[in-house]
């Protein structure tokens, strides 16, 4: 399996897979696929993998964050998609290690996401902190420090997902 990062040709690739993806999901309205477009067309596509054997079977976004009162440059991370027959395999676990390796070599003070955190705990999140997002219950935001510096404050993610988390 090669991570790497996208390019042109692979948009409808990634779209394809992350509709696909999301499609059973009960917690998904199904713009999963518009968010990374938008955050795309935003300039707000930070860094967007994927993982490919033959074919795109995942990918990872990560876009600009801000947290009110936490120093240092931040990111969210999502959305996040791995073929159904290939998940549980460790590649969406391999996309997000590769793309926090990037991240804190650009010196990046953190990432952010909300989501379930029986999912990201194993990859280093935690929810054990003093933020907030929209009056989600803390228990579904997660963080990770990649400086060692715990944020404190409320999180403001990119514009695109933004719209999707009222």
């Amino acid at each position: 399996m090669l991570i790497r990062p996208e390019s042109p040709q692979d948009h409808k690739a990634i779209r394809d897979l992350t509709r696909d993806a999301f499609a059973p999901m009960s917690f998904s309205d199904g713009s999963e696929p518009d968010i990374i477009d938008q955050l795309r067309k935003a300039g707000d596509l930070t860094l967007s993998l994927v993982a490919e054997q033959d074919e795109i079977i995942g990918h990872v976004a990560f876009s600009p964050a801000k947290i009110r009162k936490a120093k240092g440059d931040w990111y969210g991370l999502g959305p996040i998609s791995v073929r159904a027959d290939m998940q549980r395999q460790g590649i969406g676990t391999k996309l997000v290690q590769t793309g926090l390796d990037m991240l804190r070599k650009k010196g990046a003070a953190g990432c952010v996401l909300t989501g379930n955190p029986d999912v990201y705990r194993p990859m280093g999140f935690t929810n054990e902190h003093a933020l907030t997002y929209s009056g989600l219950n803390p228990k579904y935001i997660l963080f990770i420090a990649l400086n060692g510096t715990a944020p404190k404050g409320e999180i403001n993610f990119a514009p695109a997902l933004e719209e999707d988390h009222p």
